[in-house]
């Protein structure tokens, strides 16, 4: 085959389709919800390119219909897992010297795989198994991740392309290489996008991944896995094990050939992770990358220029879309007194529109939390808030879990800046809101900075010019995705990279460069055309007599 400079397609954003009633998109769906409903799933371990079996099935369950049984998913062992890493380091020496417009090809196929034929199976996967509204499925499975592979080539291509300066007689270029070893990717429930992601990015650029998945989206997980053996992945390039945490953890983090950990998940979880890798940094090869997107308590700041519209739309959607279960949802709020009253008004106008239930029902806003535990923790904190004279509820503050794990959209009104729900994370359907007075906007702004360990995303609302210029600067550490006029959500790949740093992660903004360069390790090589014939420099030569 002829070699040549080769040009990727330009990446550009995957159009999000409506599912307005009587669209063909929408008779679709349906029609994919009610095939996968109708059928009882079995789904492996994918080890090697093989379906491994286990004597233990996890039954699979929509949290909106807990009578429904979806099928099973087989539990593996820490023997899983070794053989996962064993996979991985087998293909990794032919993954990582196929020329890299050969892997590019790989996954702009599977783009346009996701985007096409397997649009409403991933859509209607991500519905069922982690009740997502069909809107924000197709904006997460089809669209985000069609967006994640599409950039992620056009990226890598972009990396292959920064190279070194030369001066005469020398040529100097760099060999962007995998790491060595194998690179462990521990993905979400919440967005299908990010746990495709995960995995991909580190395959990309020539990386062999041992893959698990949350427990609680493992169905979806496995039409990305079709999707990527469909578009050629090679065997053992990517490895999805079902095993336990600490079953995971001990086999993975005591292995020499483990290079990197790509993460999106909890704090707690995050910062264990990063504690054991470093108690066992003498076992490894190299030092492992370390990447991951954790939590957040991400705020909506509205100043009393504000349009109260915008920002009581900002709080719907931004606390309640996916029931504020995504990384980025508001969950605290900070309001002008003078806007308050108008506020409650144009909020309550938006809130009684709002329809809680199952996603089958394309006219629920709200569908339910994602198990068991989460679901008790919010119902916790809900009944707290009831019984303390610190907060008081301003609408919703029920739920019920006899048909799934229902929360009705929340909204606390706390005394306090220093409320617990205006500093923990509870990653459910619950904002709290601060009413502040007018003129302390520079010391709310302060607050708001200092209140939280996180520094995900964060929004201003305001129509003075001197005043978003003002709050952009003393908000400048609070959030790695900061939004002006806008809810806290909704970033785009190739628009928004997204990631945040302080107690939120190590904000490498997945779908970017900066994410991508993270797997691999450079080499820089220096050619001489015409090498030195003598040791001797012109300076060691004595003076003229």
């Amino acid at each position: 085959m002829t070699d040549g400079f080769y040009r990727v397609p330009k990446a550009t954003n995957e159009p999000v389709y409506s599912y307005e009633p009587g669209s063909l998109e929408r008779k679709k769906l349906q029609k994919a919800l009610y095939q996968l409903r109708s059928e009882l799933v079995d789904l492996p371990m994918i080890i090697g390119g093989k379906s491994v079996y286990s004597e233990e099935r996890v039954q699979i369950r929509p949290p909106h219909d807990l009578d429904h049984l979806l099928g099973y998913y087989h539990q593996g062992s820490k023997q899983d897992v070794q053989l996962a890493i064993d996979a991985a380091l087998d293909a990794k020496s032919c993954w990582e010297n196929m020329p890299w417009h050969h892997r590019a090809s790989i996954f702009l196929k599977a783009a346009d795989l996701i985007s096409g034929p397997y649009r409403y199976k991933i859509n209607a996967a991500t519905m069922l198994g982690q009740s997502k509204n069909a809107l924000q499925a197709e904006i997460d499975s089809a669209c985000e991740l069609s967006d994640f592979l599409r950039f992620g080539v056009q990226c890598m291509s972009e990396i292959y392309t920064m190279q070194p300066n030369s001066s005469k007689g020398i040529w100097n270029y760099n060999e962007f290489r995998p790491l060595e070893g194998f690179v462990f990717a521990l993905t979400p429930f919440n967005f299908t996008a990010i746990a495709g992601n995960l995995p991909a990015a580190p395959a990309m650029m020539g990386n062999t991944v041992v893959w698990k998945a949350s427990k609680t989206a493992i169905y979806s997980a496995h039409v990305v896995m079709e999707v990527f053996k469909k578009a050629g992945l090679p065997e053992g390039v990517i490895n999805l094990v079902h095993c336990s945490g600490p079953d995971t953890a001990d086999v993975v983090f005591n292995s020499p050939d483990f290079a990197g950990i790509h993460f999106t998940g909890s704090t707690e979880v995050f910062q264990s992770i990063w504690k054991t890798i470093g108690n066992n940094i003498t076992k490894y090869r190299s030092y492992p990358r370390i990447v991951g997107e954790t939590g957040g308590k991400d705020f909506i700041f509205a100043a009393p220029s504000a349009c109260p519209i915008d920002v009581a739309t900002a709080i719907v959607r931004g606390a309640f879309e996916y029931q504020g279960q995504k990384c980025s949802a508001a969950s605290r709020a900070y309001i002008p007194r003078s806007m308050w009253e108008t506020l409650q008004i144009e909020i309550a106008k938006q809130i009684k529109d709002i329809k809680v239930g199952p996603v089958e029902d394309f006219t629920n806003f709200v569908n339910a939390v994602i198990d068991q535990s989460s679901f008790d923790k919010l119902a916790f904190s809900i009944d707290r808030i009831k019984e303390d004279e610190d907060a008081e509820i301003f609408c919703g503050g029920t739920y019920n879990d006899q048909k799934g794990y229902f929360v009705d959209p929340t909204i606390v009104v706390a005394m306090k800046p220093d409320y617990f729900s205006m500093q923990e994370e509870l990653f459910g359907p619950i904002i709290t809101l601060y009413i502040y007075e007018d003129d302390s906007i520079d010391e709310i702004a302060s607050l708001i900075d200092k209140t939280s360990m996180y520094a995900l995303t964060g929004a201003i609302l305001s129509n003075d010019r001197y005043e978003i210029d003002r709050l952009v600067k003393a908000l400048r550490h609070s959030a790695g995705n900061f939004y002006i006029n806008d809810k806290p959500t909704g970033a785009v790949v190739g628009q928004q990279p997204f990631g945040g740093g302080r107690g939120s992660g190590t904000n490498d903004k997945a779908g970017s460069v900066f994410n991508l360069l993270r797997w691999t390790s450079i080499r820089t090589i220096k050619e001489t055309f015409v090498p030195a014939t003598h040791f001797m420099y012109p300076n060691f030569k004595p003076d003229f007599e």
